[in-house]
Order: C-alpha cells, then sequence, then structure tokens
C-alpha cells in the first residue's frame, strides 16, 4: 500500500495545480456569462421601457394631428 502510495501521489500532486487552475477558470466563466445574460436582460427591459415611452410621447401628438386635421 505504502509503495502504491508513493508512486501514485507524485502525479496526483501534480495534476493537483491545474485542476484548481481549472476550477478557477469555470467559476471566472460561470460569472461573465450570468454577468452577461443580467445585462442583457436589464438592457432589453430598458430598450422595452424607453419603446413605451417613445409609442406613449407618440400616441397624444398622433391623435391630436388627427383632431385638429380639418379633413380627417
Amino acid at each position: 500500500m505504502q509503495d502504491l502510495f508513493n508512486t501514485v501521489w507524485p502525479y496526483v500532486a501534480a495534476l493537483i495545480p491545474s485542476v484548481g487552475v481549472l476550477w478557477l477558470f469555470a467559476v471566472v466563466m460561470k460569472h461573465i456569462v450570468e454577468g452577461d445574460r443580467r445585462e442583457r436582460a436589464a438592457l432589453a427591459e430598458w430598450d422595452a421601457d424607453q419603446g413605451a415611452r417613445d409609442s406613449a410621447a407618440a400616441q397624444p401628438h398622433s391623435e391630436r394631428d388627427a383632431e385638429s386635421d380639418p379633413v380627417g
């Protein structure tokens, strides 16, 4: 058993830093992707609000123009 431990441990010790860096990379990428998703959702919500404001602002003008138009 001791011989197996002495034989395998150097390989395991050599892989630990690589596994740690891989884990760190995965965590960072996960946060980047989640942040991007939240930012895109917030931007879509902002665009929808701006579109609603623009259409609400344009609506009274078009109604006013239709009411004041003597031909229409």
